[in-house]
């Protein structure tokens, strides 16, 4: 048994304008959230939502986690930034080169994302979002390549990335050196086990892949909090 994808989630101080914000770059629709938050539903073949959680912790230091999104021409990328602007982001200086094609973005919170050129050939294969750019080790890539049944598209360097063998984004981790976690991720995975799968099977399976239950003060939720190998937070579900 294998466990899906369900949503990335957004820790968010203001839920409902993030999603308006997100919403009119992807264009995907909003749909009320089970949780207190709001959630974007994909209009391709993304294969997970966009969760956006209430919180009052301020974002401090860059995410662990950023999307990449894709650019059929240079007129299409400028079109995305201008879009962008228009809808609260912000440019943003991260050191990236002036030579480099490239352009980094923040969203109204402060969530860093790339609008990366055209003619990108590792992300080719991919729809507007073409990849989850996480901070991570080899290690971290391979635990997730096993959690979701992924298989690895890129193993160089200490680089790793896996995708869905329907397609959608790539998840990439860039190796190291890993910064240091200072706190809770702003960022997490929701995963869930298939209709017909057990959800204490699910995290019993994978901490034996590397995984560590943790409490974040979550109390008594019919979730279960946990940690992949480099610390980072994600969330087991009930079974959908």
């Amino acid at each position: 048994m294998t466990t899906n994808l369900i949503a990335l989630c957004f820790d968010a101080n203001d839920p409902l304008r993030l999603a308006g914000f997100w919403a009119g770059v992807l264009g995907w629709e909003t749909a009320e959230d089970p949780h207190d938050g709001i959630a974007l539903l994909p209009s391709d073949d993304t294969g997970f939502r966009i969760r956006f959680l209430p919180t009052r912790e301020e974002k401090s230091g860059p995410n662990q986690i950023h999307f990449d999104l894709t650019s059929t021409s240079l007129d299409d990328q400028q079109q995305t930034v201008a879009r962008a602007l228009e809808l609260g982001g912000r440019h943003i200086d991260i050191g990236q080169l002036p030579e480099e094609g490239h352009v980094v973005l923040a969203d109204p919170e402060g969530n860093e994302f790339c609008v990366i050129e055209p003619g990108n050939n590792f992300l080719a294969d991919c729809g507007f979002i073409g990849a989850l750019s996480s901070d991570g080790s080899q290690e971290v890539g391979y635990f997730w390549s096993k959690a979701l049944d992924w298989p690895l598209v890129w193993d160089q360097d200490q680089e790793t990335a896996i995708q869905s063998p329907h397609g959608g984004p790539k998840i990439t981790w860039g190796g190291p050196p890993v910064r240091a976690k200072t706190g809770k991720n702003r960022l997490h995975f929701d995963l869930a086990p298939p209709a017909d799968g057990d959800q204490q099977a699910e995290v019993e399976r994978l901490v034996s892949l590397g995984a560590s239950r943790i409490d974040i003060g979550q109390g008594d939720v019919s979730w279960v909090a946990m940690a992949d190998p480099d610390g980072n937070e994600f969330c087991v579900l009930t079974p959908r």
